[in-house]
């Protein structure tokens, strides 16, 4: 059993025991809209009066008397300030005076949110000490973490671990470790707390710490403190788990250290790790090498992995198929991707892109309609990629003086209202020589992707065919057809359009004139 859920069982039943019985076992009513109203605009706008004044003002509405509309009313009221400290806890305040509100674990958990969010950590912490035990839930413990831990409040944090009993301090230790790494983002502080569970409680890191530890340095950019962890672990004895191993051989190779990374592998592969997790690590060690060209490694890494049973997936197949066509190995490219039966969308995002980077745009057209055709829904990184392969990063100019590409992004990002962004691209139409950056075409497809621009989709596509650009007519016809609003979108990915429409106004003849234009 993995010890998140482990810990949550144990942490339940150590708690139910204790849980104050709740009075009222229906189900809440739905809270009256009008009066939800009028009470956030009196705690808004009396949440600095004086305390006689707000009660009067809260005194005359017509509260449910019910606990679980009141916590229904409570919760209401807490989605409306989510950053808001004042309001939600003066309304705390009159509700356990006048009215004997009792919290439950939901309303005990949003009220700590609102604490944690708002940034008020000295009444986060004293309201977290005065909860009972059996409202300390896991989501709970989670939002007082994240208040917590972003003001560095590391004794406050590790003090989480004497509201539970001994026995279970360590998986709560196991806990607020993968909340601070995970969540907050935060290994320096998951340290220094682990660091005060060993002195002031006596408890020690396990494997599970150090493997978040790691990891989480790692994505921070943290190397030097990684290997520290890293060195740690060997010396109190601690294996090393298989998500460690992945992300430091990762790092390595981000960090341009090709040979230790591969010496950290082989190390990995020679204690019989490589292969759990489904083999994650091994897929990272071939993708790097692949966008490194080193190929003939990748293919001796990927025969390992068929020798071990290892899973092999799109992903590892479109990373080899990249990294023989960015070699200008096409014939073995193309006999690859044939070769497999079951084609998914990684593995012809490895297709197009290997040919789009040697500068063959229109065969990554073809295994673009083949996509579609054989019912695999494009998503936008696939348009995207093959806007980039026929006009470039930054635009080229059209052999059309009308269909081009300042007349159709330029002038669509004019009629967009986005005037700042067409600057540079309009000095360069007008001057030449101008520097422009990078053409954001995420951007452009957004603004467009309505019902207005499903129309100006199909006239560019239809306009770019007719002058003899007919694979970026249909990219442009396609994505107007599946992706240019939310209904074709969900359309698309139901399986209701499995194939390309024929947009073409022009003969078989004509148009195998137009591309040869």
């Amino acid at each position: 059993m993995p010890p998140r859920l482990l810990f949550r069982r144990l942490l339940s039943s150590a708690i139910a025991a204790r849980a104050p019985e709740v009075s009222s076992a229906a189900a809440p009513r739905p809270t009256d809209p009008a009066l939800l109203l009028r009470l956030c605009t009196v705690l808004y706008q009396h949440q600095n009066a004086p305390d006689g004044a707000l009660q009067r003002r809260l005194s005359a509405l017509q509260l449910p008397s019910a606990p679980a509309d009141l916590r229904e009313l409570f919760l209401q009221a807490s989605a409306r300030f989510p950053l808001s400290w004042r309001p939600m806890h003066r309304l705390l305040a009159h509700l356990t005076a006048r009215h004997g509100f009792a919290h439950s674990p939901t309303t005990a958990a949003r009220f700590l949110d609102v604490l944690a969010k708002s940034s008020n950590v000295d009444l986060l912490h004293s309201t977290l000490l005065s909860l009972p035990p059996g409202l300390l839930s896991d989501a709970a413990l989670r939002a007082a973490i994240r208040g917590l831990a972003p003001a560095r409040e590391v004794g406050k944090v590790s003090a989480l671990l004497t509201l539970f009993p001994e026995a279970h301090r360590p998986r709560l230790l196991d806990f607020i470790t993968e909340v601070v790494c995970s969540v907050c983002k935060l290994p320096d502080v998951a340290e220094k707390v682990i660091k005060q569970a060993e002195h002031r409680y006596g408890l020690a890191r396990s494997g599970r710490c150090c493997e978040l530890l790691v990891v989480a340095y790692c994505r921070a950019g943290m190397f030097a403190e990684a290997c520290s962890v890293w060195n740690g672990m060997e010396k109190r004895g601690i294996e090393p788990g298989a998500v460690a191993y992945e992300e430091i051989v990762v790092t390595l190779f981000k960090n341009n250290r090709f040979s230790d990374a591969m010496k950290v592998f082989d190390g990995m592969r020679k204690r019989g790790l490589s292969a759990a997790g489904g083999g994650a690590c091994y897929h990272a060690v071939v993708s790097w090498l692949c966008k490194e060209g080193r190929t003939w490694c990748a293919f001796m890494v990927f025969a390992e992995m068929v020798k071990k049973g290892v899973e092999v997936d799109g992903e590892v197949l479109g990373d080899l198929v990249y990294g023989l066509l960015a070699r200008r190995r096409v014939r073995e490219g193309y006999n690859v991707f044939h070769g497999v039966k079951e084609k998914d969308i990684a593995l012809y995002h490895g297709m197009m892109k290997g040919l789009v980077r040697i500068k063959r745009a229109r065969e990554a057209t073809e295994v673009f309609r083949e996509m579609v055709a054989s019912g695999c829904e494009p998503n936008m990184h696939t348009y995207i990629m093959l806007l980039q392969g026929h006009l470039g990063k930054r635009g080229r100019k059209g052999r059309d003086p009308l269909v081009n590409f300042e007349s159709i992004f330029v002038g669509g990002l004019v009629k967009a209202r986005r005037t700042l962004e067409a600057t540079k691209f309009v000095e360069r139409t007008m001057w030449g020589g101008v520097d422009v950056p990078r053409f954001d075409y995420n951007k452009f497809l957004h603004y467009f992707s309505n019902e207005e621009g499903m129309a100006m989709f199909e006239e560019v596509g239809m306009r770019l065919r007719e002058t003899g650009h007919v694979d970026l007519g249909d990219i442009f016809l396609t994505y107007g057809e599946r992706m240019a609003t939310r209904d074709r979108r969900r359309r698309a990915m139901n399986g209701r359009l499995t194939e390309l429409q024929d947009y073409s106004s022009l003969s078989p003849s004509q148009e195998s004139e137009a591309r040869s234009i």
